[in-house]
């Protein structure tokens, strides 16, 4: 990728429109990293020396929590050091490492949201064959399967967007890497990326929503019918 570009690093622009707001800003981000993290951390705490936790649903929210803490942590720390003056720039390669980072934690938080409605489906709609269904062979294969998925399809992207030429301007109109602030520095035809990226994007958060979907409405519609026959016995 580096024989094809003239870019070694990019500026970061930051917040639009924030000039005089930067110790607000920095004070908000830096409480809200904190919060999460700690959050995330106390899951992980509460989830881990308990056993009575060791269940495909707990076992789910614990993933969850690790991706938390690392999702916010590929951007927050770069913004800060941006709000409190420090370097606005980051390198070609730190920029592809954000890119592939910030979509494979984003793919897989979104993968593990829908994994979680479907155990929460079979807890509730298949009571009696929720240990068979959800076994720990099967937990594991379903979170393998949401790394490989998600580190597939932020490969695809990275792979994409710095496969093309950068040879100016390198000013990045956001505090960090992503597709649509990157493309538009490329010295080349950048159609292919636009269209897979925007397909690659749009089918994941799709199907996910639509699986989720699914899931809550065949809980919802099961619950009513446990209901409807407890009001008839009475």
């Amino acid at each position: 990728m580096r024989n094809h570009t003239s870019v070694t690093e990019f500026l970061l622009m930051g917040i639009p429109h924030t000039k005089g707001l930067e110790n607000v800003l920095f004070v908000l981000f830096l409480a809200f990293y904190l919060l999460t993290l700690l959050g995330n951390l106390l899951i992980l705490l509460a989830i881990l020396p308990s056993s009575n936790l060791h269940t495909p649903m707990y076992f789910f929210l614990g993933n969850l929590s690790v991706f938390d803490i690392f999702f916010p942590s590929v951007t927050s720390p770069k913004i800060m050091l941006y709000l409190m003056g420090q370097s606005h720039t980051i390198s070609y390669q730190g920029c592809a490492c954000q890119l592939f980072f910030y979509h494979f934690l984003g793919c897989t938080e979104c993968f593990l949201y829908t994994v979680m409605a479907y155990d929460r489906f079979v807890a509730i709609c298949h009571p009696l064959q929720y240990t068979v269904i959800m076994s720990h062979r099967v937990c594991t294969v379903l979170t393998l399967g949401t790394w490989l998925g998600a580190s597939l399809h932020a490969s695809v992207l990275t792979f994409l967007v710095f496969k093309l030429p950068f040879c100016g301007p390198n000013e990045v109109n956001d505090f960090f890497c992503d597709i649509p602030v990157v493309l538009p520095l490329a010295c080349a035809d950048t159609s292919l990326a636009h269209t897979v990226s925007f397909i690659n994007v749009g089918i994941v958060a799709l199907t996910c929503f639509l699986l989720i979907l699914t899931s809550y409405i065949c809980i919802v519609t099961s619950v009513l019918k446990i209901r409807s026959s407890e009001g008839r016995r009475r």
